[in-house]
């Protein structure tokens, strides 16, 4: 059953944060004598509202989100034809977001230049086209954040920072190696995501495989322990093959040096 067009308004006005229940509007259909087509100009305008105001909520999520905007990952964009195997269909079903709604992690492992980092952008992207909080970063900039917070007294302030969005992109892990302050820190922060409610996931995508990474953190194993948090109820997809980079490369090959010169033919 259809809504009626003053639940319609209603629902409008709400995303606008207005207050105007149906009831509301229908007694000031009454009150005004506002026929149908009053009504349903009164919609339409409220619908334009709705939509420019998704829009702009949109474009700040993508701007705050530190994902590339002239030129924007997308699911849309990736060559899915170049993926073979039985769990291709599991990939595609990434831009679902139900991972995100089942606070399943995710991990994207393979070597360089396979799309793990666009398929991570891709995710965040939809995150933020269905208006929920996105945040992408590199490990090694991670790391420096951390190193910073400690060292300007912004402990608290940098934690809940990376714990507020709904999706938290790490991009890379394995460039750098974290000092035990960092890796506390960074474990303090799953810690709290893992506890989050509402829409959350965290993605990592990495070279390195989820068993090589205790490496690159420091600290004890009781204290290590906590990467299990990270694949408690988390999916892994290892992605072999060869780099999508460099298919559109043309090679010329030229020589230089001296030109050798020209015999005039003897008569």
């Amino acid at each position: 059953m259809s809504d009626s067009i003053f639940d319609q308004i209603q629902a409008a006005a709400e995303f606008l944060r207005l207050e105007l229940t149906s009831q509301e509007m229908a007694n000031l259909s009454v009150t005004q004598d506002l026929g149908e087509k009053d009504l349903q100009s009164v919609a339409t305008v409220f619908a334009y509202l709705r939509n420019k105001k998704k829009e702009q909520i949109i474009t700040t999520l993508l701007r705050m989100s530190r994902l590339p905007l002239r030129e924007p990952k997308t699911f849309e964009g990736f060559d899915f034809g170049r993926l073979h195997g039985k769990q291709v269909d599991s990939l595609k079903e990434l831009q679902t977001l139900k991972a995100l709604y089942a606070h399943k992690n995710l991990a994207l492992i393979g070597p360089p230049g396979v799309g793990k980092t666009h398929l991570a952008m891709a995710y965040g992207r939809a995150c933020c086209e269905a208006g929920l909080k996105c945040y992408f970063l590199k490990a090694t900039e991670l790391n420096q954040r951390l190193v910073e917070a400690r060292k300007y007294g912004r402990e608290a302030s940098t934690v809940n920072g990376l714990v507020k969005p709904s999706c938290l992109i790490i991009d890379e892990v394995g460039r750098c190696v974290f000092d035990i302050e960092a890796t506390r820190m960074f474990f303090d922060v799953i810690d709290r995501r893992y506890n989050k409610e509402g829409p959350n996931l965290m993605i990592f995508t990495s070279n390195k495989g989820p068993d090589k990474w205790g490496e690159f953190f420091s600290e004890d194993s009781s204290l290590l322990c906590a990467l299990d948090r990270i694949f408690d109820d988390a999916t892994v997809y290892m992605i072999k093959g060869n780099s999508y980079r460099g298919r559109k490369r043309e090679t010329i090959s030229l020589t230089a040096g001296v030109s050798a010169p020209v015999q005039s033919a003897q008569s």
